[in-house]
């Protein structure tokens, strides 16, 4: 475990940052990280305040004023890490929802709220999605036997099926209130006590079951008092919500029960569910799926609930994991006599038993758990099993005296440990054995484990953030092929399940890339088409991010980006042609577009256009004039790939994948045919070129090079060299046509790239480190050019004047408001109105922005 970057808060004069008591801090599967401060001015008034900050660039942080009028106790995110709740100790809740798409612009529009009473535990309800890492099905070729579905229910849904959306909250006084988001944009709210006698509830957490049902767990913050559980059922009865309650047995701590120590620890300092959906299922023999299809929902056999507490005195703390588990009820041999108890008809009862326990350890800060749904074939995982790698399986805990220990969830043995203070030690110095410093240290008051567990964030004292990396193998050694592998798995795992990987990329070192990226694509090849198709516009972003991390693939991130807008292109451009007549055949003019142009491989674009029945492709003048930009980009594409073919044995250039690359070259033979039609209809919407005749037929001549290209790499295998009269013809091309030079690489100021082993950055709020050095010369636009709307391929020139927004993952630059308001332009910018192309998420720019 080392630390890969900080970031903190400069001096104001006349206002300060200090951490909020309680901090709360909350990590997304989108990564990005909200935390909270206190704003203290000269009057020591003080403004609750919401940091929210992606984590490729921390010091670009949305501060929002949450106008909770006392300390905000919780922040959630939900599943699909785009919506933040946040809660206060005057019992106020607030849903957080991106402005425009835009991660660094939040607002509050819905909440609800439980007068006076200070919320201790809240979370969004369950929306039933559930999907299971099988690790020892990690070399397995097949996504649906790494990766499986668990029928989990929804903790409520509407009518046929979809989950309703909401949250629960407990309160310090005992009661727990569920608020409940109607399609409609109408809140159902209900308060419920969790039982009939209630008592003052100082800790909480909530967890879900498979079947739908919520589990609280409550204590008052002592040591002696019991630990309690209860089963929390909503409904929505007549249109009002309905809470229902049942007790579960409680529990004791087991260093309460011995006298030497009963006094040693007073107070219960953490309450946590080691597993927030409670459904971790045992790998049952089940009908092998068809290849590269999910296998069918398996039923939810979970483990049982385990609990995670910790008990502290003033300098020091244990920690305990329970199991709450069926147990069979022993019969009298009486009452055996009278009635035998045969198989299941024994009885059974709930009781609680403890896992594992620690030896006295120092004061526990802060405590992070995985979040990572790993499903394994020995559910008991013996400490025998600690040594293996098992991602998700290690949870963190902070200690006053400045450390972090990842220790393993159910056996609580350490397995990595971090020391923030900077005093020198030896590199060979084991790391439980290295002093600790005196007098009172820097600690963490919250942390957050990221979603694949590979990277941890802390809040400190000062409040200071500080990003750790943790390495896959959990603190032991690995060959570099088992840590590929590793890296590999939870990839593939982010690809399936759309979560961002920023965290996996920590651990790229630049030799790995080239090995990463092509097990991706291995592993992508064996899938079924079906699959292939919904993932393939997130394996280039992938293998984008990836090459960004060596200089020798940088070419390379270009090409994917191209693809990606190719791939987007195409699928607008066909979307936008409609059959003649309502009664055609299954196939869309876009398949008939493709099938055509496959099949028939004349190098005359007027002979295959004459296949193709032209009254599908009519459309508005003015639709075609708004589409100009993009089909311009094409144009000039293609005549940049052509023109570049005669270079093709010198050093990776952008564009080199391309020349080898059957299916993409497709596309653009098939686009090259739609503007051949689309010219006839308005000459305004061609591409424009730059020729030395007048009598030049521009896009004729390219359509027949590319053509004869295209031939050469169609057919599956190696790729045959295209004939040296074809080469020739591409020489002559700069002589015929003036070849544009095209903006290939957006400006990206992220960390990932940056960011070197043992070597952490020192970062501050609200101030940009210096950009690196550039990309290759013709790789992207130097300081001071004009600059291009990358996705609508406007020139902005060189200071725009319009709102601008950037991706947070490949740094393309687009205007925030629409300069277009045709139908054709909107259904382009639907497509990336939520997210970048690549995935990424969009933030607000300065007009500076270079």
């Amino acid at each position: 475990m080392d630390l890969a970057y900080v970031c903190e808060w400069g001096r104001w004069p006349k206002s300060t940052h200090c951490p909020s008591v309680p901090l709360a801090c909350a990590w997304s599967c989108r990564n990005l990280i909200a935390f909270t401060t206190d704003l203290r001015n000269d009057d020591q008034d003080l403004t609750r305040m919401i940091h929210i900050l992606d984590t490729e660039h921390p010091w670009d942080v949305h501060s929002v004023n949450s106008e909770h009028s006392e300390a905000i106790t919780c922040l959630e995110w939900d599943q699909s890490g785009s919506r933040l709740l946040s809660a206060d100790a005057d019992g106020q809740i607030k849903c957080w929802s991106m402005a425009d798409h835009l991660a660094n612009s939040w607002e509050s529009s819905v909440g609800s709220v439980v007068e006076g009473d200070p919320i201790v535990a809240l979370s969004w309800l369950h929306n039933g999605v559930k999907l299971a890492l099988h690790v020892e099905k990690s070399g397995a070729s097949s996504f649906g036997e790494k990766f499986s579905r668990v029928k989990f229910s929804p903790s409520l849904t509407l009518f046929g099926g979809k989950p309703m959306e909401g949250w629960i909250a407990v309160t310090v006084s005992g009661l727990v209130t569920v608020a409940l988001l109607k399609p409609s944009g109408q809140v159902l709210t209900s308060t419920e006590s969790l039982c009939r006698l209630r008592g003052r509830v100082a800790l909480a957490d909530i967890a879900f079951t498979g079947g739908g049902n919520i589990v609280v767990a409550t204590a008052d913050g002592s040591s002696a008092s019991p630990v309690q559980f209860y089963k929390v059922c909503v409904s929505v009865v007549s249109e009002k919500c309905r809470i229902d309650t049942e007790i579960l047995p409680s529990l004791f701590m087991r260093c309460t029960t011995d006298l030497t120590r009963k006094d040693k620890f007073p107070a219960i300092t953490h309450l946590r569910f080691l597993a927030r959906d409670m459904s971790e299922q045992v790998r049952r023999a089940a009908p092998a799926p068809a290849p590269g299809c999910l296998p069918p929902l398996l039923p939810a056999d979970p483990r049982p609930p385990q609990v995670l507490l910790c008990a502290s005195g003033q300098t020091s703390s244990i920690v305990e994991c329970w199991s709450l588990r069926k147990e069979g009820l022993p019969v009298n041999n009486v009452f055996q006599q009278i009635s035998p108890v045969v198989g299941d008809k024994q009885p059974m009862i709930l009781k609680w038993r403890i896992l594992s326990a620690t030896n006295d350890l120092d004061r526990v800060s802060a405590v992070a758990l995985p979040k990572l749904p790993i499903s394994l074939t020995n559910t008991d995982l013996k400490v025998a099993s600690d040594t293996q790698f098992y991602p998700g399986l290690g949870l963190a805990l902070a200690f006053h005296d400045g450390s972090v220990h990842i220790v393993h969830r159910l056996s609580l043995q350490s397995m990595a440990v971090f020391y923030s203070s900077a005093a020198p030690r030896s590199s060979d110095e084991p790391a439980i054995k290295r002093p600790r410093t005196t007098g009172p240290a820097v600690h963490f008051k919250a942390m957050q484990l990221s979603w694949t567990s590979l990277a941890l964030v802390g809040i400190d004292t000062h409040g200071k953030l500080s990003m750790l990396r943790i390495s896959p193998s959990m603190g032991h050694a690995l060959d570099m092929s088992l840590a590929l592998r590793h890296l590999l798995f939870l990839l593939e795992y982010c690809m399936v399940t759309g979560y961002d990987w920023w965290d996996t990329l920590l651990h790229v070192r630049p030799g790995m890339v080239q090995s990463l990226v092509e097990g991706l694509h291995e592993e992508y090849a064996r899938q079924n088409a079906a699959l292939q198709q919904v993932l393939s516009t997130r394996i280039l972003a992938m293998k984008a991010s990836l090459c960004k991390l060596s200089p020798c693939t940088v070419a390379r991130v270009c090409d994917y980006h191209a693809k990606l807008f190719l791939v987007a292109v195409s699928s607008t451009l066909k979307s936008l042609l409609r059959p003649h007549f309502l009664n055609t055949p299954d196939k869309s003019p876009g398949d008939r577009l493709t099938e055509v142009c496959t099949k028939i491989t004349d190098a005359d674009i007027d002979k295959v256009m004459i296949n193709l029945k032209t009254e599908e492709f009519v459309l508005d003048m003015n639709t075609l004039q708004a589409l100009q930009q993009l089909l311009q980009w094409v144009g000039d594409f293609v005549l940049y790939l052509l023109a570049s073919l005669p270079n093709q044995g010198a050093p990776l250039r952008p564009g080199h994948s391309f020349l080898r690359d059957g299916p993409s070259l497709g596309l653009l033979r098939e686009l090259l045919v739609v503007i051949r039609i689309w010219g006839l209809l308005k000459p305004g919407c061609l591409p424009v070129y730059t020729a030395t005749s007048d009598t030049q037929d521009s896009l004729s001549l390219l359509f027949r090079l590319l053509t004869k290209l295209w031939i050469c790499c169609r057919d599956e295998g190696p790729a045959s060299e295209p004939d040296e009269a074809l080469v020739d013809e591409c020489c002559l091309l700069p002589s015929q046509l003036l070849v544009p030079s095209l903006d290939w690489l957006p400006v990206s100021d992220g960390l990932a790239s940056r960011l070197q082993p043992k070597q952490p950055l020192r970062l501050q709020f609200g101030s940009a480190p210096p950009l690196p050095p550039g990309p290759p010369d013709g790789l992207a636009r130097a300081p001071g050019q004009p600059k291009i709307d990358h996705l609508r391929r406007l020139h902005l020139g060189a200071y725009p004047t319009e709102e601008c927004k950037a991706c947070t993952r490949c740094g393309c630059v687009t205007m925030l408001r629409s300069p277009n308001k045709t139908t054709a332009v909107k259904q382009w910018e639907q497509r990336w109105i939520k997210n970048c192309l690549c995935g990424g998420l969009w933030r607000r720019v300065p007009l500076s922005y270079p």
